[in-house]
């Protein structure tokens, strides 16, 4: 029977192949998006699921809120882990990690540049499942100065050399680190990247006992069985016992009165497998994906399938008339009602497998570009799992009977006196649900189209706007540690440059924001108030071309200026400070030793952060000599770029001989801060081209049919005098009428799915009625030039033959 079915398709699409051609396209294309998104999907589900304890893995977070300021930050005191390791019975290990930053790796006459360093405790090893090529495993990292590479890392420094026990230099450290052990390159799908680590016991704060110095990372290990539940119940008391005497004696409040005061501050624990998808939570590590953009393509991907499968249906009934005569045959032949059905599907799940194979064939092709968009690494192995291939197929075959249920029970139902008769062209001319099934497609197709536009929208306005600083003509130079105490000479060489307008030297820039601070407000008793604090130089805020709102900069004529400070306007409006110039912020320390900070000027609000958030307060204090990290900020005039950064490079190696100059152009890194967005909308634009271009194959099955059905009317209409123009809009009407309707359905679904993603920006365009009509216009547009062809070639028949159809 199978032999037979098999056999009467294949003769079945002998005669249909263009047919055939045009819905193996349709279907492949959607079959490819939705494998593509798929693969998109599960690859940002699937972050840290390698490591073997995952179920077991926990970081702690800091959750506080100061003054209606709430943060939420993957940190704490370096003294959490062994506190919670000695305390609480459910701990079995504990990880600190911290980001190091840019440093410049020296080993023998060679430098490398390297941005992911973490400095980690010796348990890495025993909590995260990455090998350990080389070394034991319980020794790496259990002393000061001892450093583990990755697997590619130690390649590219020592090549073919075995690397254990030689020293390399890392950043301005004068004591060289010790290389313990190799191990394997940390996956891509980890919240972190790491290409190499160093001991936590290097670091200077390792050992710090304050609780309220929230700086590291604290990985926990639980034992098997224990609930991480229990761990947060146990907390507030930790907190009590630990932090409260700590706000005592640092802020002048105890802790009950703090929270009493609408505040909080507290600790709970994320499972490591949330980490990558739980934007909320602010960290130092990869940043974290929006989940909603996982939901919005994973619905884009089951819809682009619908499309597909939709034009199947359109195209399969186009063909109806042309089959009924075979369809009648068979059943005076003794077929039965059953076995068409069998036909049907069997020519459907044909289709469809050879969709699949083809949409393979697509994805082995763009899966490079795609990665090249995304910035990631997905891969399509269809025997590394067992599972792959028979999901494949189970797809296809949902596919096949979602796209060929519907033909194959239409065209066995006709009756085969009737279509011998010539009945049932009659009877095919109501295509009622045709029209909802392109109505359907358009109504998508319109959405997308509206939803990418705003998206580009949002994204141009948030490049364009002004964010409070000329961002224009500005290089950020990193690790201004390399300079040391020789920063004012540094600066002064930099200037007489003549590419050069102004440098600055500043402990955070726009976009690169590293503290946030609690301070005291002088005349504000048991009041704490949260700022972003950023110490900075004279030339500050001339550097980037920040304007003062009232008060002056600082100033070297004024040399009580280095205990004074700058606020932005968000300061004086968050904590409701009538006269901010009058105003004295309190350093938190020890009473007897307690520092006032005076306010000389007020700075007019800038944007130090993406625009999704609003402009927090903000603080800027004085950079003292001591203070010897952080950016250097370079303007340059409109001249020759290029040769102006070659002079400041020539300074440079003046000053840090070893330490290759790293630079970036702050608009540039600005772009960055969307990336996100901007991988996305790239994304969403191919995928409604696509879509629209699945939409127009339906829509030209649509007219087929259309076309088909009224041959014989365009006959008899232009024997009476109608001329092509007069069929055409005859004919389209009924297509501007559908793709009008789309319209007006696909706008309600716009405006609320548009409206729910914007929200989450502060700074944000609004709707209008442009991208409304712009999408109806495109829709529009496309919909008429894809029936244009298939209307006039039927109204430029001779009449004559017209009237023979049938």
């Amino acid at each position: 029977m199978l032999k037979n079915l098999l056999t009467h398709s294949l003769r079945s699409f002998k005669r249909q192949r263009a047919y055939i051609i045009i819905n193996v396209l349709g279907l492949s294309i959607g079959i490819t998006c939705s494998l593509l998104i798929a693969l998109y999907v599960i690859n940002e589900s699937s972050y840290d699921k390698y490591n073997t304890k995952k179920d077991r893995i926990f970081r702690t977070i800091l959750n506080g809120k100061i003054s209606g300021q709430e943060i939420t930050y993957a940190t704490s005191p370096s003294i959490m882990g062994p506190t919670l390791l000695r305390e609480f019975p459910e701990i079995e290990d504990y990880c600190r990690m911290t980001k190091n930053g840019p440093s410049v790796i020296e080993y023998k006459n060679q430098a490398f540049t390297d941005d992911h360093i973490i400095e980690a405790d010796s348990s890495f090893f025993n909590i995260f499942s990455i090998p350990v090529l080389k070394g034991d495993p319980k020794n790496l990292l259990n002393a000061p100065h001892r450093v583990v590479l990755a697997e590619s890392t130690a390649k590219k420094i020592f090549g073919n050399e075995n690397p254990i026990d030689k020293a390399v230099k890392i950043g301005s450290d004068t004591v060289r680190y010790i290389v313990t052990g190799v191990m394997g390159d940390v996956p891509g799908n980890s919240h972190f990247e790491a290409s190499m680590l160093t001991s936590f016991m290097t670091n200077p704060r390792a050992n710090n006992p304050i609780w309220m110095n929230n700086s590291f990372s604290t990985y926990l290990l639980l034992k098997p069985n224990a609930n991480y539940k229990s761990v947060d119940n146990k907390f507030p008391e930790l907190i009590n016992k630990y932090v409260g005497p700590e706000a005592e004696k640092y802020m002048g409040i105890s802790l009950t009165d703090f929270t009493n005061k609408g505040n909080k501050y507290r600790f709970f624990l994320q499972n490591i497998q949330k980490a990558h998808l739980d934007p909320s939570i602010q960290q130092e590590f990869k940043a974290a994906s929006d989940p909603k953009y996982l939901k919005i393509f994973g619905a884009i991907a089951v819809l682009i399938v619908l499309i597909a499968s939709i034009n199947f249906m359109n195209l399969s009934t186009a063909q109806a008339a042309k089959r009924a005569k075979e369809v009648g045959i068979k059943k005076l032949g003794g077929s039965t009602r059953g076995m068409l059905v069998a036909q049907f599907l069997t020519e459907s799940f044909i289709l469809s497998f050879s969709s699949l194979i083809l949409a393979l064939v697509f994805i082995k092709v763009t899966l490079p570009y795609f990665n090249n968009l995304l910035g990631a690494s997905l891969t399509l192995d269809l025997l590394t799992n067992w599972y792959t291939i028979p999901v494949l197929l189970v797809f296809a075959l949902v596919v096949g009977i979602l796209s060929g249920s519907y033909p194959a029970f239409f065209l066995s139902s006709f009756n085969p006196y009737e279509v011998l008769k010539g009945s049932v062209k009659n009877s095919m001319k109501n295509g009622r649900l045709r029209r909802v099934l392109v109505v359907f497609q358009f109504t998508v197709s319109i959405l997308l189209i509206v939803c990418t536009m705003v998206m580009y929208r949002q994204i141009n306005y948030m490049l364009k706007k002004d964010v409070g600083f000329n961002k224009e003509q500005l290089i950020v130079i990193d690790r201004a540690d390399a300079i040391g105490q020789k920063m004012k000479s540094f600066k002064e060489s930099v200037k007489r440059i003549s590419g050069v307008e102004n440098i600055s030297s500043s402990t955070a820039v726009p976009g690169r924001v590293n503290n946030n601070n609690g301070y005291g407000l002088e005349g504000r008793k048991d009041q704490s108030f949260l700022m972003v604090t950023n110490w900075v130089d004279y030339d500050y805020l001339d550097t980037y071309g920040m304007k003062l709102a009232s008060g002056r900069s600082f100033s070297e004529s004024f040399s009580t200026d280095k205990e004074a400070c700058l606020v932005n306007e968000s300061v004086a409006k968050k904590f409701d400070i009538a006269d901010p110039l009058k105003a004295r912020f309190i350093q938190p320390g020890d009473p007897k030793d307690r520092k006032y900070i005076p306010v000389i000027g007020v700075v007019k609000n800038f944007n130090f952060e993406s625009l999704r958030n609003p402009i927090g307060p903000c603080i800027l204090c004085f950079q003292s000599e001591n203070f010897l990290w952080g950016y250097i900020t370079v303007r340059l005039n409109a001249r020759n770029y290029s040769q102006t950064i070659n002079d400041i490079e020539k300074v440079w190696k003046d000053y840090a001989a070893n330490t290759p100059l790293q630079y970036y152009f702050v608009d540039a890194d600005f772009e960055k801060m969307y990336i996100q967005e901007k991988q996305n909308a790239k994304m969403a634009v191919i995928f409604s081209i696509l879509a629209i271009f699945i939409a127009a194959l339906g829509l030209f099955g649509l007219t087929s049919f259309t076309v088909e059905q009224r041959t014989k009317e365009i006959g008899v209409r232009k024997a009476m005098g109608s001329s092509v123009a007069g069929i055409y809009v005859e004919i389209s009407r009924e297509i501007v009428i559908l793709v009008s309707v789309s319209s007006l359905i696909a706008c309600p679904l716009i405006y609320y799915i548009a409206e729910h993603w914007l929200q989450n920006f502060y700074y944000r365009i609004t709707l209008g009625v442009f991208s409304f009509v712009a999408g109806l216009i495109i829709a529009l547009g496309i919909a008429l030039i894809t029936i244009s062809y298939r209307i006039l070639r039927a109204a430029s028949v001779n009449p004559a033959q017209s009237l023979k159809y049938e």
